[in-house]
């Protein structure tokens, strides 16, 4: 699975789910949104393990993605949960800051067994790169790392964070890894912003949106398990750490609820159905015309707080039309394909990244051959076919291929 793929994804409801192992993690990030140490909280493994194992082949997510803190301080884990997710047909992807990756100065030094297990246990592998991250985990120290998961058959692409789009350790770092890997390795870029460590530094604010457009959110559209095990609707870092979390943004909790439940809540309620529709934004313009949303975010979270704007929901959302008026507007995200979505959510200039692919090699030049004999077909075979292997991230099939 590549990055582009799983960000066609994002804007589908319910199609994903962002699993926190871990709050927990030995780097010392000054920019970290989760403002993670060692001493973090972290959900209880039993308990995610039920909550995944709730998926059924016939409701659940596509994607299962296990971040952090850092995720992969419990590789057992990772590897379980990922077993358990493929079973029901979930495909997995893990997002790291490779710590274990640090520079010890030999070429030679492996990936710890247990971290190698868990990272060919998932269909996509991606790593944290910004200068904050560097001064822990030098950039060849990932190059080599991300070689080797390559080189494993497991698609990897590079998270990167900059100050803005003109940084020019973005520009830099873009060039080494378009040069090293060829366009083999996709990157979604995004910037700093004034969250977690970096809420007393960080310079870059979100635009005020225009409350009379609509601008849908993908970010409500995938259930987030929190480092506490409440399960939110939304990603956006503040939300996820306040507590009590804002009612319309919370889905339940791994230790009582199933997939299907926190999914069901999730595709049926009003409220996140506008949040996905038109934006949380225009959906206080429209009801309470005179209310300050305070930022597309922060007005999301204090929603709560105008009683009309969730009675506008209710009245506009609910039911059959709100469900047509949910998937309408998925559907069109999704169209409109990674690219578009980065262009929103992420470094507009450097949204193209989220597709990288290696170019074609050219053909090589044909030259006449001498006619051949043909050796006997085999019992079976169908003549002007020749058997290949086809595989998988999960096995090999044969199949009879048309020459």
């Amino acid at each position: 699975m590549e990055l582009a793929e799983l960000m066609s994804l994002r804007p589908l409801p319910g199609a994903g789910l962002l699993l926190n192992l871990t709050r927990r993690c030995p780097l010392h990030c000054a920019h970290c949104s989760s403002s993670s140490t060692m001493g973090s909280e972290e959900p209880d493994g039993g308990r995610l393990l039920r909550f995944v194992g709730s998926f059924r082949a016939d409701d659940r997510p596509d994607v299962l993605m296990m971040s952090g803190g850092e995720p992969l301080l419990r590789p057992d884990l990772v590897t379980e949960l990922a077993g358990r997710a493929h079973r029901a047909g979930t495909r997995c992807a893990l997002l790291t800051g490779a710590f274990f990756a640090a520079d010890t100065g030999s070429r030679d030094t492996p990936i710890p067994a247990k971290i190698l297990r868990a990272i060919t246990a998932v269909d996509h592998f991606s790593v944290s790169v910004d200068a904050f991250h560097e001064r822990e985990v030098p950039r060849r120290a990932v190059f080599r790392t991300v070689r080797r998961v390559l080189d494993a058959g497991v698609p990897a692409s590079l998270h990167l964070v900059g100050s803005g789009p003109d940084d020019p350790y973005l520009t830099d770092l873009v060039a080494e890894v378009r040069e090293t890997f060829a366009d083999r390795v996709p990157m979604l870029v995004n910037t700093v912003r004034a969250v977690g460590r970096a809420a007393s530094w960080a310079t870059a604010r979100p635009a005020a949106p225009d409350p009379r457009r609509a601008l849908p959110c993908s970010m409500a559209a995938w259930p987030v398990v929190a480092h506490d095990g409440t399960v939110l609707a939304c990603c956006n870092q503040q939300t996820v750490d306040t507590r009590p979390p804002p009612a319309h943004l919370t889905l339940g909790h791994i230790a009582v609820d199933t997939w299907g439940e926190i999914r069901e809540r999730s595709s049926s309620s009003p409220a996140l159905r506008m949040i996905r529709t038109v934006g949380p934004a225009n959906l206080l313009h429209r009801s309470a015309p005179g209310a300050s949303a305070r930022g597309y975010c922060a007005g999301c979270r204090r929603l709560g707080e105008h009683p009309e704007a969730l009675a506008t929901a209710d009245k506009v959302a609910s039911g059959v039309a709100g469900a047509l008026l949910d998937r309408h507007a998925a559907r069109l995200q999704a169209e409109a394909g990674p690219v578009a979505l980065v262009r929103r959510h992420g470094s507009a200039r450097h949204a193209g990244l989220v597709s990288l692919r290696p170019k074609p090699a050219s053909p090589a030049p044909t030259t006449p051959t001498t006619p051949t004999t043909q050796a006997p077909l085999a019992p079976g075979s169908v003549p002007g076919s020749v058997t290949r292997h086809s595989t998988s991230r999960h096995g090999t099939s044969q199949r009879e291929t048309p020459r």
